[in-house]
């Protein structure tokens, strides 16, 4: 009656199914055959309807009695793909998400096992390159992180009061300077609820041991669960792009054993998480769900778990799109980004920095080659950058060359063994040859004469305008005008070793962000600066606030923001000529 009714309204479906989810929950001796005749008798009312509360226990109830019954193929499989389309919010229903989860174990129970998870993500992606359903990104990952939190519950309910990731790893910093020969022993109790509370009572607790080559510290629980285990990460100080984990390289992750069944469910999603990863729609969508780091400290000292998930860091790392690979990066100073958890030191870190090679590598490549970024690094990961660069890694080859060229290292018996480094093999010897070329033709440029005004003529390119400042000194030009050119911000590298530019004009040029904050850390003493009509946006723009000289600042036809120029205001207080024309802060 409700499927041939005209009547439209939602209720005349859902009534049906609220009817029957009250007689199952009244009607529990039913057998296994009675499930599959109801399950199949209700499907017509779900292929528009969400399953109410009750009805998807008893779905839960099925996939976990009966995995491999042709029900769960050819009636769930419908009902989960509605779910995962058009459902907006897990917390308003979170018994869809258990469905969920239980329906993708199930097809994980089949002979084909991951065959078939890998089929259906497929479907529900679609045979084309992009998603046409924005929901179901999101839902998976919800579902993922719900089931990987699962995993550890029980482990996490045993050991309440548990040390956090930086308490571990300051403990361990503490004891790798004292003691290196403390037993270290994370506790937690039976997972048996009664047994646990016999076992609080008498103080009683099974031990999880905590093992690495040298180091073992010893968390006790009646002696250190209130206690303040803190290291000085600069918290007070000013935030850099990377906060390191300054962990050991000799302490090893928590030695934490699953169950055999947590540890299938959790293989089984964390396989999901990869196979997301490999779709280039999703993956910057991916990249942002899981940039917060979204799981539990268990699971990041968790061996097998970061192991596996490395691959979908792997697959963030190799993407050359920056809204992907700069979620790599911590979300907010202070806190801890995957970029921190598998460098070298790191509590994920176990291959030697190959990983943290390519994240430097993606991450060099785009926006993050300036100053404060190989300041970062030379703070917290010079020894392994040198490591790396003597097994011949051109990345951190080209890293310890920009540490020199950059004057980041201070110290003089630093920067010899940097030298000493990069001559250790054929790659840096070659690369340090070159920073010396560099280093006398910067000298020979910045050599007082030549020029104070310098016009470059229409449709010059990068390449000209760095043949013409390889031609002589141009230590005393303050005013250069590339306006009409065909320059881009590859030429910002040559503008930044003109010591005494006040005035610069790149009006109607294609110069970008990149270039823009690489100005913005070297030419602080700049006056004036045309970018109209050049393809800035916001994200450069905001970089000019280091910039204290600026007394006149043409930002006429670019993508500048109001929220964006009301900063820049107020972060440059010698500005006095502002054009804003054609934006949207005019």
């Amino acid at each position: 009656m409700a499927l041939n009714s005209p009547l439209q309204d939602d209720s005349i479906h859902q009534a049906p199914l609220e009817i029957v989810s009250k007689l199952l929950s009244e009607n529990t001796n039913l057998t296994t055959q009675d499930h599959e005749s109801i399950i199949v008798a209700i499907a017509p009312l779900l292929e528009n309807n969400h399953p109410p509360p009750d009805l998807c226990e008893f779905f839960c109830k099925h996939c976990r009695e009966r995995p491999r019954s042709m029900v769960v193929i050819e009636v769930f499989t419908p009902v989960v793909q509605r779910i995962l389309k058009h459902n907006m919010d897990f917390g308003k229903c979170p018994r869809l998400r258990l469905f969920t989860q239980e329906y993708i174990l199930a097809l994980n129970e089949l002979n084909a096992g991951m065959e078939v998870v890998k089929k259906f993500i497929h479907s529900m992606h679609g045979p084309t390159g992009q998603c046409p359903h924005p929901r179901v990104l999101p839902n998976l990952v919800a579902v993922c992180l719900a089931a990987i939190y699962s995993c550890y519950e029980e482990f996490i309910n045993s050991r309440d009061n548990s040390p956090s990731l930086k308490e571990i790893r300051n403990g361990c910093q503490q004891q790798c300077d004292r003691k290196p020969n403390l037993p270290l022993r994370l506790l937690h109790t039976s997972p048996d609820l009664v047994s646990q509370e016999a076992t609080l009572s008498e103080s009683r607790l099974k031990s999880v041991i905590v093992t690495s080559n040298e180091i073992h510290v010893e968390v006790e629980r009646n002696n250190t669960a209130n206690q303040k285990m803190t290291a000085n990460v600069g918290n007070d100080s000013e935030p850099n792009l990377i906060d390191c984990l300054m962990v050991s390289p000799t302490c090893s992750t928590m030695s934490i054993e699953l169950s055999a069944q947590a540890d299938r469910i959790l293989g089984c999603y964390v396989e999901i998480l990869k196979m997301l990863s490999d779709y280039d729609d999703w993956r910057p969508a991916l990249a942002s769900l899981l940039q917060p780091i979204p799981f539990p400290k268990e699971a990041l000292a968790h061996e097998k778990f970061t192991k596996e998930l490395k691959y979908v860091i792997q697959r963030f790392a190799e993407d050359p799109r920056q809204e992907v690979h700069s979620c790599l990066l911590s979300v907010r100073a202070g806190k801890d980004g995957w970029f921190q958890l598998y460098s070298p030191g790191g509590v994920a870190c176990d291959d030697d920095g190959e990983l943290f090679a390519s994240m430097v590598h993606i991450l060099m490549g785009s926006c993050y080659k300036t100053k404060k970024f190989l300041l970062s690094l030379a703070e917290n990961k010079l020894g392994p950058c040198m490591l790396l660069a003597l097994r011949g890694n051109q990345t951190m080859v080209e890293i310890l060359c920009l540490m020199l060229e950059y004057n980041i290292i201070d110290n003089n018996d630093t920067q010899l063994q940097i030298i000493s480094t990069l001559e250790s093999t054929d790659v840096g010897k070659r690369m340090y040859e070159q920073l010396c070329d560099r280093q006398r033709e910067l000298k020979e440029l910045q050599r007082k004469g030549g020029p104070t005004r310098l016009t470059l003529p229409s449709k010059s390119t990068d390449a000209d305008l760095a043949r013409l400042l390889s031609s002589g000194s141009f230590g005393n030009l303050e005013n250069l005008s590339l306006a009409f050119t065909n320059v881009t911000s590859a030429c910002a590298e040559h503008l930044i070793k003109l010591p005494s530019l006040k005035q610069l004009n790149l009006w109607s040029t294609q110069f970008g962000d990149a270039g823009l904050r690489l100005l913005s850390e070297h030419l602080t003493m700049l006056q004036v600066l045309n970018l109209c009509e050049t393809p800035v946006t916001d994200a450069g723009l905001l970089a000019l606030s280091s910039m204290k000289s600026l007394c006149s600042l043409n930002m006429n036809s670019t993508k500048l923001s109001a929220d964006t120029y009301e900063d820049l205001k107020a972060k440059l207080p010698n500005l006095k000529e502002v054009d804003v024309r054609y934006t949207e802060a005019w």
